[in-house]
C-alpha cells in the first residue's frame, strides 16, 4: 500500500509518499480501504513540535478517515466486507469518561493515522457511515464534528431557544453552527472576513460579527443579546480569546474550551463572579459519535468542505490548512 509519513521531526516539507506492506486484520480487527481523510489544526501543531508528547518523525499523520471494509479478522461481528465505515479519533474510548489511556490511542499522534490506502482498526473503533454522506464528507466527522457535538450536547446540553457563539469559520465552528440550528438555537458567528461571514449566514447564522472591525467583539455579543450574554461559547481560540469568550457568556453560561490557536493569560475573576462553567472538550467517545450520527442522519446534515485535494497533493493540502484561508474542512481523497 501507499502511505504518507514524515521523514524528519518538526518538518512538514518532509511529508513523503512511501510504500509499505498492506496490513492484515488480526482477531477482532477490520481492514479498511481508506477513501478519504480530513485534516485538523492538530496535524499542524504535531509536525511543528508544539503538541505535548507527540513526535512526527516516522508518523503516518491525520486522525480522521472514512472508507470501505476490505477484510475482517477472526471474531469480528460489528462489520462485514463492503460496509462503509468511519474511524474513531480514539481507538479505545468507547463510552463513559475519558481516561489517560485513551490519550495513548489517538490516531495520527499516539498511534499511526489514516493518510494511507489501508488501515487496520479494532472493530470497536469504527462507526457506520451515514448513508447520505460521501466518504469525503464522512471523513470530516471524527474530530471536528464530534468535538462540536461533545461541546453542545455532552456537558451542559444545548436547549432549543438558547444562544450559541461560534468563533471563526473552521471545521468545529461550522459543525457547531449546524448542530445548534438543528436544535432550534440562535447562533452568533464571528470572523475577520465578511465573505466568510456571508457563508456562515447561508448556513443559518443569525448574527454576524467581524472581529477585525469590532476588536471588542465580546461587547458586540452583549449588544446582540440585549446585555444578557450567550448561553454557550464554542471557544476554539485558546487563551488569546478565552477572556473575551468568558465576558460574552451570560451569568451561569458555559464556555466550551477546545482550541489552542492563540496564546495569552486569563483573569479567573470573571469566571467566579459570573459562575461560568468552563469545560475542556477533547473530541469524544464512540458512543457520542453514534449519537451524533443519528442527528446528522435525521436532519440530513452535510459537512462543510472547503476543498478536496487528491492523494498525490497531501503536502499541498497541509499547506492550505496552514494558510488559514479555508472555510470548513480540508479533505484529501485517497480513492
Amino acid at each position: 500500500m501507499r502511505c504518507y509519513t514524515y521523514l524528519k521531526e518538526n518538518n512538514a516539507d518532509s511529508l513523503t509518499l512511501q510504500e509499505r506492506e498492506t496490513p492484515r486484520p488480526g482477531p477482532g480487527q477490520v481492514l479498511v480501504r481508506m477513501k478519504a481523510a480530513s485534516l485538523n489544526y492538530r496535524d499542524l501543531i504535531i509536525v511543528w513540535g508544539r503538541y505535548p508528547g507527540m513526535k512526527s518523525e516516522g508518523l503516518i499523520p491525520a486522525s480522521d478517515g472514512a472508507g470501505v471494509v476490505a477484510e475482517v479478522g477472526p471474531g469480528v461481528k460489528r462489520f462485514a466486507s463492503g460496509d462503509r465505515v468511519t474511524g474513531c479519533f480514539f481507538e479505545t474510548w468507547l463510552g463513559g469518561a475519558m481516561t489517560p489511556k485513551h490519550f495513548d490511542n489517538a490516531l495520527g499522534g499516539s498511534v499511526p493515522g489514516v493518510l494511507a490506502e489501508y488501515r487496520a482498526y479494532p472493530e470497536e473503533a469504527l462507526v457506520a457511515t451515514p448513508a447520505h454522506l460521501s466518504d469525503e464528507e464522512a471523513a470530516t466527522l471524527p474530530c471536528a464534528a464530534l468535538t462540536a457535538w461533545n461541546a453542545l450536547y455532552e456537558g451542559r446540553q444545548l436547549l432549543p431557544g438558547e444562544t450559541v457563539l461560534v468563533l471563526g469559520t473552521g471545521g468545529v465552528s461550522m459543525f457547531a453552527l449546524q448542530f445548534a440550528k438543528a436544535s432550534g438555537a440562535t447562533v452568533i458567528a464571528t470572523s475577520s472576513s465578511d465573505a466568510k461571514l456571508a457563508k456562515a449566514k447561508a448556513l443559518g447564522a443569525d448574527h454576524l460579527i467581524n472581529y477585525k472591525t469590532h476588536p471588542d467583539w465580546e461587547q458586540s455579543v452583549r449588544e446582540v443579546t440585549g446585555g444578557r450574554g450567550v448561553d454557550h461559547v464554542v471557544e476554539v481560540g485558546g487563551a488569546g480569546t478565552l477572556q473575551r469568550s468568558i465576558s460574552a457568556a451570560r451569568h451561569g453560561g458555559a464556555v466550551h474550551l477546545i482550541g489552542v490557536l492563540t496564546g495569552g493569560q486569563i483573569d479567573p475573576t470573571a469566571i467566579l463572579f459570573n459562575t461560568t462553567l468552563l469545560r475542556g472538550v477533547f473530541v469524544g467517545s464512540r458512543d457520542m459519535f453514534e449519537s451524533m450520527n443519528r442527528l446528522i442522519s435525521a436532519r440530513q446534515i452535510k459537512p462543510v468542505i472547503d476543498r478536496v485535494f487528491p492523494f498525490a497533493e497531501a503536502r499541498a493540502a497541509l499547506a492550505h490548512l496552514e494558510g488559514a484561508s479555508h472555510f470548513g474542512k480540508v479533505v484529501i481523497s485517497i480513492d
